[in-house]
């Protein structure tokens, strides 16, 4: 185990070496990456919104707007085709999903039907889209009527397509702002995220994406008045349209489009020369020319309207044929507006409404803010750990803080190598690394001691040391790394980068700790030959304790127990503060533009808004202050508006810092999708405790880990401190740790039970818990150092998510002692459950075994 190969020597300092320069661009700004030799690397770490500010939008297409359009389309069709042919008919009309026709002659039937029957031929969509199928069949009832209906694939297709349509206009908008890297993907059947880092104005962006910028010139009606026609009824094919106006005017225009905006081909904002006011000129391709200038003639001296997503933006007369295949926008128009409504007509129109159904937005200086956090954090508790591990390791500490380096450099490295993001979970996630890692040291140099303890050289000691660690390692880091595994796959957003940042830190570790240690003591070893440890080691003092754990098992299990249902009746009782993720909502951050917030003026002010009991409170310094919005009735759209009204209540004297808002489907799925990942979690890790241990100890681990989640949920309710999204990735962590520590203890009851076979249970429990009691005192010590550094300086974004994780490595180490241990004596586990071969070199304990 000790002996190092130069060529192993080689590729370990090899790895290092590479991961120090794919590391290294992020200490760079870009502008000094584009100066360094072409041979370097120059990926980074991309930062999530949280850390540069940005927007997260979640959109949805809506499936009825399809439905409608297709089934509009279909009417358009039929009556289309049976004209063509001559056919009499009547009632034509659409409702739901299927369209019908009476045909008035019955001589006419079989013409008709043959006239309509190409509209439900099969489509070809190919093996990705569907395969074969018929969008649309045809029935009749025999007495003329026939009825023609979209089927449940055809409308799934269309949904399909007009995703991947909504996907390149989303696209094309998002590049006329200029953004750097914009992340547009499809998610599930009917919703695409948009997510663009380090965007200035997030309001821009989502007024963009709202809009369906559908483009249509339609004549205005001037046989009635508007008036008349709302108060009436307007003639047949024409229709009451509003424009922009403050306060909009009426007019009355004619149904069919003269011409639509797939026709256009560019279109800029301008000033009008005579005005000087902001208008947006435009430009018709060959086809839309010819038939703008067509119309235009036939109408010279009437008014025509054009028409933006059913509302008038201008509705000028024409003076004169308008022949060059170009016009002019007018309508009161801001130099933004203008400009943002040119890129909408070049990007084109969206074939359905989008309704944002999530929204997680945050300022640029927030996320600065979150940096210097987070950074400050992860340097302070880094530094502790340091500074704890020289403490009580002395030359072995400083050669383990070397390997805690490395690892941080080869976590970063492989961050940037994978593109990933690192959100501020994710700078949680490097925290807790740099808190974990040490455990697999302290397992190592406890080992160590305990083999030089029993008699056997430096050298032997050091080669049983990482030997005997190796299994407890693998098993404990195991458990968590499923977790983490489980988390990003059933996790959203934040969560699944803080997955892939603790999934990656526990591989590192594992690298770090059986080849980067190992080769540093191994080289100690050769060229210094000691024949004693180094004398900085100072965990001797816990050698002597022999304290009779077991003992009191029969209190703390009543004690926990108490506990347990106590969580249990406060959560059915008073239940926890469920954050938005779980209940629908919006929360906003603001911060004041000019001294220190003023609370009772915003609780005021917004609740006139009529939208629900608002709560404000302070978060961080006096200026800024945390806005809670309920879920609104109208369901996503309706909260929307909700924030819009907020925004322009408060936008005079306060800065928006964040804002998110979470639609009730949106928090319905993550509610379930959140507990799916917590049970999955418990079952995998549990079945991989069985496959490795045995049925008692699985059982155990499934009793311990269930009172970790229950107390950590009771500590929820009796705190009142919110539980959201990060605060399931926080349960989930103290399942992988809680579990990580009970299987340091299981695998020495496991080893220990091999030793001693006739040895009582509770004693030979208490001498494998006083074993591994220096362990698992200086691993809770050091996990809990840097998540209080983190706590403290991490900011109030992750606070709960801190609070819960100090409180489970807490709650995670007393469950491992007297929990999971005492289930084993309830459960009667008995020595001859294993392989009865004793380790080398250990003597038998006489006694006999205790019957429970």
């Amino acid at each position: 185990m000790l002996y190092f190969s130069r060529w192993k020597t080689f590729f370990i300092w090899l790895v290092v070496a590479v991961g120090i320069v794919i590391a290294l661009p992020n200490v760079f700004s870009d502008q000094q990456l584009s100066k360094l030799p072409g041979w370097m690397p120059d990926s980074k770490i991309t930062l999530g919104l949280d850390l540069q500010g940005g927007s997260y939008i979640m959109l949805q297409v809506d499936r009825n707007d399809i439905v409608t359009d297709r089934l509009n389309t279909l009417v358009d069709d039929v009556r289309s085709d049976l004209r063509e042919a001559q056919v009499r008919y009547t009632g034509l009309s659409g409702s739901g999903d299927s369209a019908q026709v009476r045909i008035t002659d019955p001589a006419q039937y079989v013409e008709a039907e043959t006239a309509l029957e190409p509209l439900a031929e099969y489509i070809n969509a190919g093996t990705l889209n569907g395969g074969t199928f018929q969008e649309v069949t045809m029935d009749d009832d025999g007495n003329g009527l026939i009825r023609l209906t979209l089927t449940e694939q055809g409308i799934d297709y269309r949904m399909r397509s007009a995703v991947e349509q909504s996907i390149e206009v989303i696209r094309r908008r998002v590049d006329e702002l200029g953004t750097t890297e914009p992340l547009i993907q499809r998610q599930g059947d009917d919703r695409i995220i948009v997510q663009v880092p380090g965007l200035d104005d997030p309001q821009r962006l989502k007024a963009l994406l709202n809009k369906t910028a559908k483009l249509t010139f339609h004549m205005v009606d001037t046989t009635v008045s508007a008036q008349d026609a709302i108060e009436g009824r307007p003639p047949a094919g024409t229709e009451v349209l509003y424009s922009m106006d403050d306060p909009p005017v009426p007019y009355v225009i004619e149904k069919r489009a003269l011409i639509s905006g797939e026709d256009l081909v560019d279109a800029k904002a301008a000033f009008d020369q005579r005005t000087n006011e902001p208008v947006v000129n435009f430009r018709f391709d060959s086809r839309g020319a010819q038939r703008f200038a067509q119309a235009t003639q036939q109408n010279v001296g009437r008014p025509f309207a054009i028409v933006l997503d059913d509302q008038i933006v201008s509705a000028p007369v024409i003076n004169e044929p308008i022949l060059g295949g170009s016009g002019q926008i007018s309508g009161n128009f801001t130099v933004q507006g203008a400009n943002d409504l040119a890129v909408l007509l070049r990007a084109g129109a969206l074939p359905a409404t989008l309704t944002v159904v999530e929204e997680r937005t945050v300022g640029p200086s927030l996320g600065a803010d979150s940096i210097r956090a987070g950074v400050m954090a992860s340097v302070i508790g880094a530094a502790a750990v340091v500074v704890f591990m020289v403490a009580f390791y002395g030359m072995f500490g400083l050669v383990a803080n070397i390997a805690l380096v490395f690892n941080i450099v080869l976590l970063l490295a492989l961050l940037s190598l994978i593109g990933s993001t690192l959100t501020l979970p994710g700078i949680a996630g490097i925290v807790l690394t740099i808190g974990m890692a040490v455990d697999s040291n302290v397992l190592i140099y406890e080992r160590i001691r305990e083999e030089r303890r029993n008699g056997r050289s430096i050298v032997q000691a050091v080669d049983a040391g990482f030997s005997r660690a190796f299994g407890t390692i693998i098993d404990a880091n195991l458990t968590t790394l499923i977790a983490a595994v489980i988390l990003f796959f059933l996790g959203s957003g934040p969560v699944r980068g803080f997955a892939v940042t603790l999934a990656i830190g526990i591989i590192t570790t594992i690298f770090s700790a059986f080849y980067l240690t190992r080769w540093m003591i191994a080289e100690w070893v050769r060229r210094k030959r000691p024949k004693e440890l180094p004398k900085g080691i100072r965990t001797g003092m816990f050698d002597g304790i022999n304290f009779s754990f077991m003992n009191f098992r029969r209190v703390t299990f009543i004690i926990s127990v108490v506990l347990v249902i106590a969580s249990v009746v406060g959560f059915g009782t008073k239940g926890m503060n469920l954050g938005i993720d779980f209940t629908g909502g919006s929360v906003v951050q603001v911060e004041a533009k000019s001294g220190p917030a003023d609370l009772s003026e915003i609780r005021t002010t917004l609740n006139g808004l009529n939208i629900g009991a608002v709560q404000a409170q302070g978060f961080g310094s006096d200026k800024d202050v945390l806005i809670r919005i309920p879920a609104q009735d109208g369901g996503a759209n309706a909260e929307q508006s909700a924030i819009s009204k907020i925004r322009s209540a408060l936008e005079s004297d306060y800065t928006f810092s964040r804002v998110e808002v979470v639609g009730p489907v949106v928090s319905g799925e993550l509610s379930r999708s959140a507990t799916i990942g917590v049970l999955a979690s418990l079952i995998a890790i549990l079945m991989y405790i069985w496959f490795r241990f045995e049925w008692q100890f699985a059982v155990g681990a499934i009793i311990a880990t269930a009172h970790d989640v229950i107390l950590t949920i009771g500590i929820f309710v009796l705190t009142g401190v919110e539980f959201n999204l990060t605060s399931i990735a926080a349960v989930l962590t103290i399942v992988g740790y809680s579990l990580n520590d009970t299987v340091v203890v299981y695998d020495r009851v496991r080893e220990n039970l091999r030793r001693y076979q006739k040895m009582p249970l509770p004693e030979l429990i208490d001498i494998s818990i006083n074993h591994t009691l220096s362990r698992t005192i200086l691993t809770a010590v050091t996990t809990m150092l840097a998540l209080a550094a983190l706590y403290v300086f991490g900011g109030e974004v992750i606070r709960s998510f801190t609070f819960a994780m100090l409180f489970g490595v807490a709650v995670g180490t007393f469950s491992s002692i007297y929990i999971a241990a005492p289930v084993l004596i309830a459960f009667k586990l008995r020595p001859d459950t294993f392989n009865k071969k004793k380790d080398e070199g250990a003597p038998e304990e006489q006694g006999t075994v205790e019957t429970i």
